[in-house]
């Protein structure tokens, strides 16, 4: 199991690097040429959308993934993978799209705000939860949801970041904010995907093939 996990985190790691630098590259581009189309205001609008999508996503892949190896229909295993759902999503988007950019905010010494989502719309991000979990009993993919989830993981993280900054971004902040978004996506989204569900049942083969 540890084998394979190494080898889903050291496969992962290459596609996280490069959408991270394309997302940055792009976001200085807009805010150089158009700063108003993402002013501090609209890309905290884009969070909350992003990230309860974010949510969606993390749940049905770790859910699935759980689901697929734990092979327990009893009411006490659909309760199991609803709990390995719900917590490996909310807990990992959390640290993944709002901490780590905080911390990123906080060292480039932008004006930094923890944005919260399971804290500033728990509704939304609950229920988005939830639908995530329910997808996985009805429709459980991983492979394409994975690939959403990087996304979406890598547009929420960067959004947060943008709203402690309303001007231009310099050359090394954009190349600093590359490094921790590569960390907030790749880690935390990779261990929420891959190694929290297969915690809990000791078996990792070819985690995202169906």
């Amino acid at each position: 199991m540890k084998s394979a996990l190494i080898k889903e985190f050291r496969h992962h790691g290459p596609y996280t690097f490069l959408g991270a630098a394309v997302s940055v590259i792009l976001m200085m581009t807009i805010r150089h040429w158009w700063p108003a189309v993402l002013d501090t205001e609209r890309t905290l609008q884009l969070f909350e959308f992003s990230h309860p999508l974010h949510v969606v996503l993390s749940a049905m892949v770790t859910a699935t993934v759980f689901k697929k190896y734990r092979q327990n229909k009893s009411w006490k295993g659909i309760a199991a993978v609803i709990l390995v759902g719900y917590f490996g999503a909310i807990g990992i988007a959390t640290l993944s799209d709002c901490i780590v950019p905080f911390w990123a905010e906080t060292i480039l010494r932008m004006d930094a705000h923890l944005h919260l989502g399971i804290v500033e719309i728990p509704f939304i991000i609950n229920f988005a939860a939830l639908l995530g979990i329910s997808m996985a009993f009805f429709s459980p993919k991983t492979y394409i949801p994975h690939a959403g989830h990087i996304l979406l993981s890598t547009m929420a993280s960067l959004f947060h970041i943008m709203t402690a900054h309303a001007g231009k971004f310099s050359f090394g902040q954009g190349a600093l904010i590359i490094v921790f978004l590569f960390i907030a996506v790749w880690v935390p989204c990779c261990f929420s995907d891959i190694a929290f569900p297969v915690l809990f049942t000791g078996k990792c083969d070819h985690c995202h093939e169906d």
